[in-house]
């Protein structure tokens, strides 16, 4: 990405430039709506596999998202093995029935009741890939001094929605999972102290009888989550 004797800056002409008409950017748009409108949350998976090629190419275009100082402070590492998949959701239900049991408090399960969720997590053996999210919190250079990354948890939210909408576009679904604690995802999957877990990406294709809950349908109207000025 960079050496610690080479940060300058050399400006280059825009590599890829998109000349649209207001009428095709219009049409493009409604387009990505409308294709994004159909991504649901899934917790029911099918077995049917995914090949890693299209996993690879989704984290691809995650990794094209902007970044603080484009020191690009994410890694993702994506899982297919039976055991280490079992480990992992092990480990999480472990977490999640700490989590059901009183650990979130009477207002967050009170919330959570019209999702339908609770502390089993089939979908974490089932689907046929996990990617694990990992936010880096420093890096290094090669002779082990550190340096500091810039804006982590915006660049990678940022990374993590362009990966959730490429894996959509793939024809794929997806469940975001979060137990927390997470530590424990360091160990099973061998990263370094300086990467923070920030969820785990359940990814696959739907069960014959998927359902998603009812309340998932209704979104905020443009009103609500937009003002213009």
């Amino acid at each position: 990405m960079f050496a610690r004797d080479a940060l300058s800056y050399d400006p280059i002409p825009l590599p890829d430039r998109l000349d649209l008409s207001d009428e095709q950017m219009l049409a493009a748009a409604q387009a990505f709506h409308d294709m994004m409108r159909k991504r649901h949350t899934v917790r029911d998976y099918s077995d049917r596999p995914v090949p890693r090629e299209v996993i690879e190419t989704c984290i691809r275009t995650a990794g094209t998202a902007p970044s603080g100082a484009n020191h690009q402070p994410w890694h993702f590492a994506a899982v297919s093995d039976p055991a280490l998949k079992q480990r992992i959701r092990d480990e999480a239900e472990e977490e999640e029935r700490r989590f059901y049991a009183g650990g979130a408090g009477d207002e967050w399960i009170k919330a959570l009741e019209p999702i339908g969720t609770n502390a089993v997590k089939e979908h974490l053996t089932v689907a046929p890939w996990l990617i694990v999210v990992f936010a880096q919190r420093w890096g290094q250079f090669e002779d082990g001094t550190r340096y500091k990354n810039y804006y982590v948890p915006e660049s990678v939210n940022i990374a993590t929605g362009f990966l959730l909408a490429a894996l959509h576009h793939a024809g794929l679904c997806t469940l975001t999972h979060t137990p927390n604690p997470m530590r424990f995802l360091n160990d099973a999957l061998n990263r370094p102290a300086s990467e923070k877990p920030t969820m785990i990406i359940a990814v696959g294709h739907p069960a014959e009888n998927a359902t998603v809950p009812a309340v998932a349908k209704l979104k905020k109207p443009l009103e609500e989550i937009s003002s213009f000025f």
